[in-house]
């Protein structure tokens, strides 16, 4: 039987140009993290290199690797010798011409629960997302883990509100967006801080819509998009914002990130807690399904 309340870690790393370094940094934090009382651990997305995506490369696809495979072999050592649930996000090789940006589960004994292919792929400018990754189609998922039932969607599944609601249904009670979000430097003095209140503030909304505690793990720091000293060559890149967060139910920041620092953030998920919200403003309760059908038409014109 799950407990009533579990601990969960964000973990807000900085990349580097190796992605070895990353891999061992981000196994340490698991490690921290577990040794701070944590029992569900996120990582950020894509973590094992710096935001690749702000250029068109296909030699890139070179970092891309099976799942199961060497580095989720790894992870799940990690997950079973710290006994934590553990939420990675990887560049997936599926087949050859055909990846993925992938969400992996491992509960607290190394078992791989499942894995969720990020649905939404944008395609902005630095963010070149649609040339590098297909879009999931396994769905919206929820996993049972030692500690509670999670959800997970990614990065920029979280301005849609349809993902939280049709994970969210699913019972778990988390939902984790690791991300990789940040301002462009051009772009910063006009816009930077209205950009990530709409961050926080759609997310922050997820959480009361749905009744259910929500974590945005991003990373942090300026990059390049360097992978061993293959760097963008156009663009002024990326200073990824971090700030992140876990919310509960009422939408109320439990812990929140510096925007420059690495940290290790500690959250309580406590069950007894969405019950009581869930009760109190029922909006699973009165929804009209019945009403919904359009919802799925492109556009209603």
């Amino acid at each position: 039987m799950s407990p009533d309340r579990f601990h969960v870690a964000l973990i807000q790393m900085s990349c580097s140009s190796e992605p070895e370094e990353n891999l061992r940094k981000a196994l340490d934090c698991i490690g921290e993290a577990a040794a701070r009382g944590a029992q569900v651990v996120c990582l950020p997305e894509l973590f094992q290199t710096q935001y690749f995506c702000q250029r068109e490369d296909a030699e890139l696809f070179d970092l891309a690797e099976a799942i199961p495979g060497a580095t989720t072999d790894r992870l799940a050592e990690a997950a079973k010798h710290h006994g934590v649930a553990l939420v990675s996000s990887l560049f997936e090789r599926r087949a050859a011409g055909l990846y993925h940006n992938t969400a992996v589960i491992h509960d607290a004994d190394g078992e791989q629960l499942g894995i969720y292919r990020k649905m939404h792929i944008p395609d902005d400018p630095l963010f070149y997302e649609k040339f590098y990754f297909t879009p999931g189609d396994l769905g919206y998922k929820a996993f049972d883990t030692r500690f509670g039932r999670i959800g997970t969607l990614v990065c920029w599944d979280q301005w849609y509100p349809e993902a939280a609601r049709l994970t969210a249904l699913q019972g778990p009670s988390i939902l984790f967006y690791p991300t990789a979000i940040g301002w462009h430097p051009l772009e910063k003095a006009e816009f930077g801080i209205a950009q990530h209140d709409a961050w926080r503030t759609v997310q922050r909304g997820h959480a009361v819509a749905n009744g259910i505690f929500v974590a945005a793990v991003n990373r942090v720091g300026f990059e390049t998009g360097n992978i061993r000293g293959n760097e963008a060559k156009e663009g002024k890149g990326l200073e990824f914002w971090g700030g992140s967060f876990l919310a509960d139910p009422f939408g109320r920041i439990i812990v929140e990130g510096s925007h420059d620092k690495e940290e290790i953030l500690i959250g309580e998920v406590d069950l007894k807690l969405l019950e009581d919200t869930r009760r109190n403003w029922p909006f699973f309760r009165d929804r009209r399904i019945d009403s919904y059908g359009a919802i799925t038409r492109r556009f209603l014109d």
